[in-house]
């Protein structure tokens, strides 16, 4: 059994709709059909993109209208060769246009925060803790909290040079995870493993220590 057959069976168990089912069809099938649904597909993902652009534009005031436009454009490319490569991912859980759309918007998403940190240090050393404040505190919640932070600087020292690096800079200094990966010339899924790994150690080292 084919995994197109596979997936095949998983949508009727779920009774796809026809909306759904005339989609795969077209993009399945040769010749004029699958050419016209490509370009369906394609100018659904860019409504998506440009979508998530518009949305977060107010946070890139940087960036001309014009070059948001072709970072659109370049993820609804990449979401079409993405959505076309994995077809037979397909349960039919969702119609096929929402599950679609969900690759639009993820890179356009992380197309748009790498052209955000384009050009710019990113931060990864512990300064930030220092700005962590006890103001508003009382004195026994103020000595409480210090003592905690000073525990935290203590625990995140005896992380491994790379787990602090990556501890520091997605969970203290805000870098986004598909930006660190890129400059590290790594994978988000190694760097996930890593932030896990650092976090249960911290978590290990203030338990140790009654926190």
């Amino acid at each position: 059994m084919t995994v197109a057959t596979v997936a095949q069976s998983s949508m009727e168990a779920v009774r796809v709709d026809d909306d759904t089912r005339a989609w795969l069809s077209d993009l399945r099938s040769d010749g004029q059909a699958r050419d016209a649904a490509i370009a369906r597909l394609h100018a659904l993902l860019l409504r998506a993109a440009r979508f998530e652009a518009g949305r977060r534009r107010a946070a890139l005031p940087h960036i001309r209208p014009s070059e948001l436009d072709e970072i659109a454009t370049e993820a609804a490319d990449d979401a079409l060769l993405s959505v076309l490569a994995r077809l037979d991912d397909f349960r039919g859980l969702s119609r096929f246009t929402t599950w679609a759309y969900k690759f639009a918007l993820l890179e356009a998403a992380v197309k748009l925060r790498k052209r955000a940190w384009q050009g710019r240090e990113i931060p990864l050393d512990d300064d930030a803790w220092s700005g962590f404040s006890t103001g508003g505190l009382g004195p026994a919640g103020a000595a409480e909290q210090s003592e905690l932070l000073a525990a935290l600087q203590d625990g995140i020292a005896s992380l491994t040079p790379h787990q602090r690096r990556v501890l520091v800079a997605l969970a203290v200094n805000g870098v986004a995870v598909d930006v660190l990966a890129d400059r590290l010339g790594t994978t988000r899924g190694a760097l996930y493993k890593t932030l896990h790994d650092a976090r249960g150690n911290l978590r290990a080292y203030l338990e140790e220590r009654g926190f």
